[in-house]
């Protein structure tokens, strides 16, 4: 028996108030993001099944737009490119899909950011340790009942929604990953205008 829609959306509502503890830390998400920008850095995502589309969805957000009319912001997400994926899944292991890619990609003074709702996907764990090897700074959006880990582990900053539902963990990913497209949006927006606004 499934069940009740409105119990599930009690359930939303409940963890959404909770999830805002998690907001300082996004917001220090937000300013590494930004520097990450300023030093003309790059920004690389990845995930798993929704996870995955989480990760596009950040992409997406950076290089287009959130709410404001600005430049695109470099972010590439690894889950994207069937060919590259099947190639390192078929030729080392689906475990290595990220890591191969973050190898190839990833340098000092980017950003990577891995989303697992349990903090355990292989893939996720691999590609963040080997970006925090090439020196990136690595994020984590998770949840679960292990704080992240072993994820964690390889993530300068963490994002773990307190619940093990993955349906509910993904609601807050989404509110979370607009949230932080919200702050970098309107730090771009500014300082497109003082662009503009210098003499030639």
């Amino acid at each position: 028996m499934s069940e009740d829609p409105a119990r599930q959306l009690t359930d939303h509502l409940e963890l959404a108030e909770r999830t805002r503890e998690l907001i300082p830390e996004l917001q220090r998400v937000a300013e590494r993001l930004i520097e990450v920008y300023e030093a003309d850095g790059r920004l690389y995502t990845f995930g798993n099944g929704g996870s995955a589309a989480d990760a596009q969805h950040l992409a997406g957000e950076l290089i287009g737009r959130y709410l404001r009319e600005r430049r695109p912001l470099p972010a590439v997400s690894l889950v994207t490119d069937p060919t590259v994926v099947s190639c390192i899944a078929n030729d080392y292991s689906f475990d290595d899909v990220f890591a191969r890619q973050v190898q190839a990609l990833a340098r000092r003074g980017d950003m990577v950011i891995g989303f697992t709702t349990s903090g355990r996907s292989a893939n996720v764990v691999r590609g963040l340790a080997a970006a925090r090897e090439a020196g990136a700074v690595t994020v984590l959006f998770a949840g679960g009942d292990q704080d992240g880990r072993p994820a964690a582990d390889h993530a300068d900053h963490t994002l773990i929604v307190p619940a093990t539902a993955t349906a509910r963990i993904q609601e807050m990913h989404l509110m979370l990953l607009h949230l932080l497209s919200e702050q970098v949006d309107a730090w771009a927006a500014t300082t497109d205008d003082n662009r503009q606004e210098k003499p030639a």
